[in-house]
């Protein structure tokens, strides 16, 4: 995939893992750890990507003259649409009906994580917007050499919003839920921010959670052990099993970010009576704390709320980290401290006629998307100051 300069190369690679890993995370930096070559190439040799998984990975490179890494893609080739939390499942049915084949795709994202972070992954330097835009027109020329319907750009950043809309990318929104802190000294400042019967609500939401002899620990680094790893497993399975029908990530996969990130994760286990029976996995970035993965093998009242939102918010407190990310979906996050948010996410579609019926579809989604984000925002927890 030439790219017309004579001093830059674009290629595609048989996976994040069979890249230099001080190379990638040089593109990555260190904000975002799910875009580190660590977390990838964790999903890929665990098997939670790869043959078999409708996840194939093949990750875009821009390489200098000299072979040296100056920006990358984590990119994948789908042949369905699980695991993206950007539903597009319509369009392809559409696409079909009409006569196309909509798989396979390809898709721009980290796996199974909703997450918004940085996609065109470029090492810092003057060329930083240019070879942003090389990574952009890159994406749109594997779309031709792979023959393939569409491309998708999943939970973008801004800077990577406007590489890709001058590209020609269409732009779809979504709302998520992010609580933000405010330069809380302890949970309680935060509650106090709190209209009071929401106020009321939480306190007693956590203490219902630790009755009947539950106990929540906070565990990072090396106090996270293999038996922890493999009870949160059992949780993982049971909670995805009954819930969505079937679980994306492997047993493999949590121990390799145990072994090799554990710096960088917060597990959240409940005990009754000694014995571990829930688990909330969130990673740690520089800036915020992410919450991904929750299961339990038993029914205990506001125990989700406490181990998933209640436990990361004192955690963020703690750590001075600047909001806790709760994930697409679920209004309920509201009434615990955690509002509505903007996330982007961009697509190409090859097929012209279908491309227009999407920017049609796209244009009328985001307007209802604003609406419904602007009346959950008025459902906000927090006291309002008169006038």
């Amino acid at each position: 995939m030439p790219d017309g300069s004579d001093e830059l190369h674009l290629k595609l690679a048989e996976g994040v893992a069979s890249i230099d890993a001080s190379a990638w995370d040089a593109c990555a930096g260190d904000d975002n750890p799910f875009v580190g070559h660590t977390f990838l190439a964790a999903l890929e040799e665990s098997g939670a990507v790869g043959q078999g998984t409708g996840w194939l990975s093949h990750p875009l490179l821009l390489e200098a003259a000299d072979g040296m890494l100056l920006g990358a893609v984590p990119l994948y080739i789908k042949s369905h649409s699980y695991g993206e939390y950007v539903f597009d499942q319509g369009w392809a049915d559409a696409y079909e009906r009409a006569g196309g084949s909509y798989y396979p795709k390809l898709l721009a994202a980290v796996p199974f994580t909703p997450v918004p972070g940085p996609r065109l992954l470029v090492r810092p330097g003057p060329e930083l917007r240019e070879n942003r835009r090389h990574l952009a027109e890159g994406l749109l020329a594997a779309v031709g050499q792979l023959g393939v319907s569409s491309l998708h750009v999943n939970f973008t950043v801004p800077e990577d919003g406007v590489a890709l809309a001058e590209a020609g990318f269409m732009c779809r929104v979504a709302t998520q839920f992010h609580w933000q802190n405010a330069g809380y000294g302890s949970f309680e400042d935060f509650l106090g921010q709190l209209a009071s019967r929401k106020r009321k609500m939480i306190r007693k939401e956590r203490e219902a959670a630790t009755r009947h002899g539950l106990r929540l620990f906070r565990l990072t680094g090396d106090d996270i052990k293999p038996a922890h790893w493999d009870s949160f497993f059992r949780f993982y399975i049971d909670t995805s099993e009954r819930k969505w029908g079937g679980a994306y990530l492997t047993q493999a996969f949590f121990h390799r970010i145990g072994e090799t990130m554990a710096d960088r994760i917060l597990l959240v286990l409940a005990e009754h009576d000694g014995e571990p029976v829930a688990g909330a996995l969130n990673l740690i970035g520089r800036d915020a704390l992410y919450g991904r993965n929750w299961g339990s093998d038993g029914a205990f009242r506001f125990l989700h709320f406490e181990a998933c939102y209640y436990q990361a918010i004192e955690f963020a407190i703690e750590r001075g980290l600047k909001r806790v990310e709760a994930g697409a979906q679920g209004e309920h996050k509201i009434a615990r401290g955690y509002l509505p948010v903007e996330t982007e996410s961009f697509h190409h579609v090859a097929d012209k006629r279908f491309a227009a019926a999407v920017a049609d579809f796209l244009k009328r989604e985001r307007r209802a998307v604003e609406a419904e984000r602007a009346a959950l925002a008025e459902y906000s927890p927090f006291r309002r100051e008169d006038g």
